[in-house]
């Protein structure tokens, strides 16, 4: 899992010198040595000064060594393992408490952000920009999800579409797709036969996947999409949690809101006029 200090030296690491990058390399290739070696034994590993490993630190944005070293720690405690699901089918606990929820919610999405590449969102955003049409599809439960991207990138730019095969008609929807279209697919267990013939299309038509999913099924979705965004939806056994994938597809619109945003504010400034000639609100 990537550390908050992993992904600082990501964001930064276009700004920090040849000396301090070889200090970030050293970090890059072992995070655990924060918690080993001291600041000393680091700057030798690298091959630099100690004052330089102190100027990389405070170049992060951290007071001192001690401070990332108390972070690592207080990371490794907060993030110890934890299963998909907490407990077997047969041992579910029904009524958890508020406080059990909300600590579930928490890690959940404590730990897909911090394992999130920094650079992986203008990615996805120049991606969503340069697409034709936008496409959202999820299954069951997800399908709420996918509506909920919809509706999300709707206000930002034209062009965008379930791919839901309504009454059965996936013929129709899918003639209406082409080459460089965007494909943002949610998908998180039970996964229908389905997919895998929407998803077989979908390539043919040279369309551009870009897969929400559990950890489970990262390595499979790597293999028919271009980019893969994994989420952490740990449960009680029961009942998917949608929390970190509303909560990235939020983030997705807002990093593609940042790309374009004159686009974005002429196409609300078009939709708040015509909700307000229709007179749609009290």
């Amino acid at each position: 899992m990537a550390s908050r200090l992993i992904l600082r030296i990501h964001e930064k690491h276009a700004r920090l010198t040849s000396s301090e990058q070889k200090i970030a390399s050293v970090l890059i290739e072992n995070q655990g040595l924060i918690e080993t070696h001291t600041a000393t034994e680091l700057a030798n590993m690298a091959g630099v000064s100690k004052a330089t490993t102190a100027r990389f630190f405070r170049s992060l944005g951290y007071a001192d060594f001690e401070e990332v070293r108390l972070q690592a720690r207080e990371e490794r405690n907060r993030t110890q393992p934890y299963s998909q699901k907490s407990a077997a089918p047969d041992q579910i606990i029904l009524g958890r408490s508020i406080v059990d929820h909300l600590d579930l919610e928490l890690r959940n999405l404590t730990r897909t952000f911090e394992e999130l590449r920094s650079d992986r969102l203008p990615e996805i955003a120049g991606i969503l920009s340069a697409a034709p049409r936008l496409w959202f599809l999820g299954f069951g439960t997800e399908d709420g999800a996918a509506r909920i991207g919809k509706a999300l990138f709707s206000r930002l730019r034209h062009d965008v579409h379930c791919l839901d095969g309504a009454g059965q008609d996936w013929a129709s929807d899918l003639a209406m797709t082409g080459p460089r279209d965007a494909l943002v697919l949610i998908t998180l267990e039970f996964r229908p036969k389905l997919l895998r013939s929407l998803l077989s299309y979908a390539r043919t038509s040279r369309m551009r996947i870009i897969t929400l999913t559990d950890h489970g099924y990262q390595a499979q979705a790597e293999r028919f999409s271009e980019m893969v965004l994994p989420c952490h939806v740990a449960s009680y056994g029961m009942l998917n949690t949608h929390a970190t994938v509303v909560s990235m597809l939020r983030l997705l619109a807002i990093a593609y809101a940042g790309q374009n945003a004159t686009a974005v504010k002429q196409r609300m400034e078009t939709l708040d006029a015509i909700v307000e000639e229709l007179d749609l609100l009290e």
